[in-house]
């Protein structure tokens, strides 16, 4: 056994004992017997993901990629790392090229990685929506700001009391119109959500990401209907047989879901 398998071997069994530090530096000693090993860099990054090195995590997955381009444990590593750090955008593209290979190679770690791309979806809205709300609030006061020193000005230049009287008027309606404006498009971005039925997977019940059509015309996400074919080879609605290779990408299905998940990216947790 070379060195660096039995330090990989060792820092293997400190990980399992939940001695991440341990692991940490035995994973280390390995990359240094054998740096061109792109599972030294990979089980490291797991260790750090644990330890909450982000930056370090991010460090030996782009090590492993110039190593080893189709990775998927590093793409999944490093978005996990990228989503911890908010850099969403970075994480979610880094869960998407992990998904697709997980599905090039029919991977048991799917239904993993398709839940780190919603996690992914989900924290890149709500990074948004903290934004627009910010905005918004920012423009509203602006605004009403604007309108306030409108009326001040205009009661300034007028001649004499009943005009004064007129303008005020005027303007704290203008004011209250625009506070109205404001506060019923809060009340619209508030309102009761609803999933629709069609974005909805049959098996887990959550909504879809990369969903496939069998022979019968019935969507699944594909991560759901892969993990029951691997136990069972039959449709679950109609209990015909059924094989992976008998499923295909739908592709319309897919981009209706994705516009959904852009708009509504609580629907995560639905």
């Amino acid at each position: 056994m070379s060195k660096s398998l039995q330090l990989k071997e060792e820092g293997n069994r400190c990980f399992q004992a939940g001695d991440y530090v341990g692991a940490d530096s035995l994973y280390s000693k390995a990359i240094i017997a054998d740096s061109k090993n792109p599972a030294l860099y990979t089980n490291r990054a797991m260790a750090r993901l644990k330890l909450g090195y982000w930056d370090s995590v991010i460090i030996d997955c782009e090590e492993c990629l110039l190593l080893a381009p189709d990775n998927m444990k590093a793409n999944y590593y490093l978005a996990e790392a990228q989503c911890a750090l908010r850099d969403f955008e970075a994480a979610l593209a880094s869960a998407l090229r992990a998904h697709a290979l997980c599905v090039s190679t029919n991977h048991r770690s799917l239904g993993a990685v398709t839940a780190l791309v919603l996690k992914c979806k989900k924290e890149r809205w709500e990074e948004r929506e903290r934004k627009r709300v910010r905005e918004t609030k920012e423009l509203e006061r602006e605004v009403l700001d604007m309108l306030e020193s409108e009326k001040q000005v205009e009661m300034a230049d007028a001649m004499d009391d009943g005009e004064k009287r007129e303008i005020e008027e005027e303007c704290d309606a203008k004011l209250a119109r625009m506070r109205e404006v404001f506060e019923r498009a809060r009340e619209d971005a508030e309102k009761r959500r609803e999933v629709p039925d069609w974005a909805i997977d049959d098996i887990s019940f959550g909504i879809m990401v990369d969903p496939v059509i069998t022979k019968m015309g019935k969507s699944y996400e594909r991560a759901s209907i892969m993990e029951h074919l691997r136990r069972h080879e039959s449709d679950p609605l109609t209990r015909e047989p059924l094989l992976p290779s008998e499923l295909r990408p739908n592709l319309g299905l897919k981009q209706a879901c994705d516009e959904f998940l852009e708009q509504n990216g609580w629907a995560v947790d639905w």
